[in-house]
């Protein structure tokens, strides 16, 4: 059974409104199973994905791509997607230096690709729309692992129908290691002070059924979900030892962005990003992290205290144009509720093995240090001008309930541009058959992107780039490092390394990861010979 859909009412007080209608619903179930007391709200111990190292198993590793069922509420049962798993999948771990064959199986009824984001290979292995994977075919692509240590993922990628598959469960984590963790001092048990968290939202029915907002609106803001889930647990625990700990922090979500931090206010010392560990850890109170985006933060738990990880709400792109700011302001204050994400039970039994944090880590050489002769620029735009009718027609059926609206709009599992929905960049949807942008392999180009009537996380296959202002001002130092997925407010400029090989029948993407707006065009193409 696909996500059944449901509605949104459209922006301003109406988008208040309908979040604080999640608000109650989740209030709601929350008492109706006797975990609204703030005492149970966690109940899950923290799923760990099984470990697969490519190396111990021969340098093959096998996905499925298939249904199942998954438990997220006590005793209601959820159809889901997964890799080898009936929801999300294994942790893959690859080292620097191997080739992997990745065996790839679909047992879907749908078209999919496999997407290995953050690894950096050549575009007919990358996992692009172009790489399509039909219902019973397998996909072997063999990938040479040519980087340094980082902590990757891998996500289905069919155009059209990626905001649908990864809400569904299909994705998972890829570490890439090449023994500098391990010279650096850093937490490496697996499982105990070495931990996977993957975030992300969902919906749920009644009786239990994931709810994926497809209609208009639910394009436009991007499909969120009124309950958090990590590792696909709903209020989960994980025990830790009495020492430093290592979170390696994924946002899994199809648009929702995670603003972080302990209820005690702890520093989460950042030491790595997307694509390697920074010169240096930095210290922060507070980490936002956006859809698509990696960090690796260590965490000192040696004080033996509980300690919660919360989220700010996410407000990005969820109030209309005819708010005043002022209203706009008091709305998004009056909305500012911290929501608990995980807690982490510090324990005697597990044993510590890392009691201090590092300074220095790696040489990065300063972003602005080379300055390319080569500048493009690319608006990501939501074109809201040119939806404004589907999201009007959608408000007048604002009166239907779930089963109505559902009949009405026989969307299933079709492309925002499939319905009318049109969102771009440089004014383009994309087109497979067309070609955004040509460059050599080795060229090194500074690329100007702007953000339309909301923040978009940028994203780059194929290629990692170093951030030189975001929005007029030098980025923070916990952004500093080699990144391939970035959050723009209105504007950023970032300096681009383009490594890897891409022909015209394979271009490299590049978009928005709100997968919504992926899917309704707000992606395009690049060759690099």
């Amino acid at each position: 059974m696909a996500p059944t859909r449901r509605t949104l009412p459209m922006g301003g007080a109406a988008g208040v409104a309908a979040a604080a209608a999640g608000a109650v619903l989740m209030s709601n179930w929350l008492d109706t199973i006797g975990l609204k007391d703030e005492s149970n709200r966690f109940f899950t111990a923290l799923p760990i994905p099984p470990l697969l190292d490519a190396r111990e198993a021969g340098n093959i590793v096998r996905l499925i791509a298939k249904a199942g069922v998954t438990e997220f509420l006590p005793n209601l049962e959820t159809e889901t997607y997964g890799y080898s798993a009936p929801y999300l999948g294994p942790v893959i771990r690859v080292h620097r230096g191997d080739t992997v064959t990745m065996d790839v199986s679909n047992q879907l009824d749908k078209v999919t690709t496999v997407h290995w984001h953050g690894l950096f290979v050549p575009s007919e292995l990358d996992g692009g729309p172009h790489n399509a994977i039909n219902p019973g075919q397998t996909w072997q692509p063999r990938l040479k692992i040519e980087q340094p240590a980082s902590t990757a993922w891998f996500h289905p990628h069919p155009h059209g129908d990626t905001g649908r598959q990864v809400y569904m469960g299909l994705a998972g984590l890829l570490y890439v290691e090449d023994g500098s963790a391990e010279d650096l001092g850093l937490p490496t048990r697996y499982g105990l002070d070495d931990l996977p968290i993957i975030l992300q939202d969902r919906s749920f029915g009644p009786d239990g059924e994931l709810v994926y907002d497809d209609t208009p609106m639910g394009i436009m803001h991007g499909a969120r979900g009124d309950a958090i889930i990590v590792n696909g647990a709903m209020g989960p625990v994980a025990e830790v030892p009495k020492s430093v700990v290592r979170l390696r922090l994924v946002n899994a979500a199809n648009a929702r962005n995670f603003r972080l931090e302990f209820d005690d206010r702890r520093p989460m010392h950042v030491v790595a990003s997307d694509n390697g560990f920074l010169d240096s850890a930095v210290a922060v109170r507070e980490l936002t992290i956006a859809p698509g985006e990696r960090f690796e933060v260590l965490v000192d738990f040696s004080n033996g205290q509980t300690g919660v990880l919360l989220t700010y709400a996410d407000h990005n792109g969820q109030f209309g144009s005819e708010v005043t700011q002022q209203v706009r302001a008091y709305l998004a204050q009056m909305m500012d509720i911290m929501t608990p994400v995980i807690r982490f039970d510090p324990v005697a039994e597990i044993k510590p093995a890392v009691n201090r944090m590092p300074t220095k880590l790696v040489d990065l050489r300063p972003a602005g240090t080379l300055q390319p002769p080569r500048r493009r620029s690319f608006s990501l735009d939501s074109m809201t001008a040119a939806n404004m009718p589907l999201m009007q027609d959608e408000g007048s059926m604002q009166g239907m309930d779930h089963s109505q609206m559902a009949g009405t709009m026989d969307m299933g599992a079709k492309s925002g541009l499939a319905r009318g929905m049109k969102m771009g960049i440089n004014g383009k949807a994309f087109d497979m058959n067309r070609i955004d942008a040509e460059l050599k392999v080795g060229d090194k180009e500074i690329w100007e992107l702007r953000s339309t009537e909301m923040a978009h996380p940028f994203h780059m296959h194929g290629a990692s780039f170093r951030i030189l202002t975001l929005d007029g001002a030098k980025p923070a130092a916990h952004l500093s490092g080699w990144k391939d997925t970035l959050l723009v407010n209105e504007h950023a400029e970032i300096l681009v390394s383009f490594d890897q090989p891409a022909g015209p029948t394979n271009p490299f993407m590049f978009h928005c990861h709100i997968l919504e707006h992926e899917d309704a065009g707000m992606m395009a193409q690049y060759v690099a010979v």
